[in-house]
């Protein structure tokens, strides 16, 4: 008979480390292939608590034949699913294997095959997180992409979200508890911030965060958009804030937030400051259209800032009220034109530059006349114009005013007749 002993391995003291103190559970603990002479699998998977919250995870024990997947570690993570999703709670993912055992041929390629429909099947009802804290290639690279997030330290960040090493283990319990814990959880409203504080957007996107935090997500790439997770008002909320030209990368940052936070109703809020698009990457076209795509069809409460320039295209694209924005709001003076001004009049009024009245002049009555953010206002494009310090309390308005959104207007049994 196998001795019992639960050795403190890699892959165990990385589990343990995910929970509160004293929750986790182990499922199938001695649950082996058969004839084997090691007590347990290179999978292990269990639940417990995140700030007090249910959630489930498995990981791939380094220090168990190398962590190696096969289609025990396959049937113990269809369990752990299926019973996740019965409660409806998150799923954490730590990845660090050698691969297949590759004597097992089709059935190891098999395994890997069934763990990516669980994680596709399991996509938008519950969230699932990946942590990659050791090797992470082939097969297992393509499931952590797969997850909603994936949290990875160091050379093994790749395009996920990066942090040192001793920090990720606190980064995936931050994300647990900002998140819901599964598409019809109501999203929690608990202020531990002024909501009124005063702020000034050139501070960055932390400034109007509560207490200043935020979450950055997928920051290796397109980076003049800036992707993140917060709380507003105690509401958790995605940021999307572009600063500069949109690029084919940005855009498909922003289009992945969008309809993350839309598949668990996290409303999103988008800030604008951006002198237009750019159009001279091969694939820009097909990333603009998914962007557009996503606030179009995302049902999600969305608020929309123009917080300095909006130029061109960048006014259409990032959440405008044309897109399906609920709310859309400018700060005293932004700029919002078809072109950039300095643009515009050379293309329009070059004409009007006279001995009496400079370049500059013709330019600053182009921002007033057409340009200017109560233009936008007047022709019903932007719902109001605000004073900076006024945004935090203005979106966290908007925020709780649109927090029983529904997708669609409720069935009408009668109208209530006059007297």
């Amino acid at each position: 008979m196998l001795k019992f002993d639960k050795q403190e391995t890699t892959g165990r003291t990385s589990m343990i480390a995910l929970f509160d103190a004293g929750t986790f559970v182990e499922m199938g603990a001695f649950v082996r292939r058969s004839g084997d002479d090691q007590p347990y699998d290179a999978v292990i998977t269990g639940y417990g608590s995140v700030n007090g919250k249910l959630a489930f995870a498995f990981v791939q024990d380094s220090d168990r034949k190398a962590g190696a997947l096969d289609e025990i570690g396959a049937d113990k993570i269809q369990k752990l699913y299926a019973q996740a999703l019965r409660v409806g709670a998150p799923i954490i993912g730590v990845f660090d294997s050698a691969g297949a055992v590759v004597y097992d041929g089709a059935s190891a390629l098999s395994a890997y095959g069934r763990v990516m429909s669980l994680v596709s099947e399991a996509s938008g009802v519950i969230p699932q997180i990946a942590y990659v804290n050791g090797s992470c290639t082939g097969m297992a690279a393509t499931i952590a992409a797969m997850f909603d997030l994936t949290v990875a330290s160091g050379e093994l960040a790749n395009n996920f979200t990066a942090v040192k090493a001793e920090d990720a283990v606190t980064a995936v319990r931050a994300l647990v508890d900002l998140l819901p814990r599964n598409n019809k959880d109501v999203n929690a409203v608990d202020p531990t911030d002024d909501v009124a504080r005063p702020v000034a957007v050139s501070n960055g996107v932390a400034s109007i965060a509560d207490n200043g935090i935020v979450t950055i997500l997928y920051e290796e790439i397109g980076k003049e958009v800036t992707a993140a997770l917060c709380r507003m008002g105690g509401i958790t909320t995605g940021l999307v804030s572009l600063n500069g030209k949109l690029t084919a990368d940005g855009a498909r940052k922003a289009a992945r937030l969008v309809s993350f936070c839309d598949s668990f109703s996290i409303p999103v809020v988008t800030l604008v400051d951006s002198e237009g698009v750019d159009y001279a990457e091969a694939e820009a076209v097909l990333s603009y259209g998914k962007l557009a795509k996503a606030y179009t069809t995302a049902t999600t409460a969305k608020v929309t800032i123009v917080a300095g320039k909006a130029y061109g295209a960048a006014f259409s694209l990032m959440g405008s009220l044309a897109l399906g924005a609920d709310l859309a709001l400018a700060v005293e003076g932004s700029v919002i034109s078809v072109l950039a001004p300095e643009t515009a009049v050379a293309f329009a009024m070059n004409d009007k530059i006279t001995a009496d009245k400079s370049r500059a002049d013709v330019e600053a009555e182009w921002k007033e006349t057409y340009a200017s953010s109560v233009a936008a206002a007047e022709s019903g494009d932007i719902d109001d114009v605000i004073p900076e310090a006024e945004l935090r309390a203005r979106i966290i308005s908007a925020l709780y005013m649109l927090a029983e959104k529904a997708d669609s207007i409720p069935d009408r049994k009668h109208g209530v007749p006059t007297l």
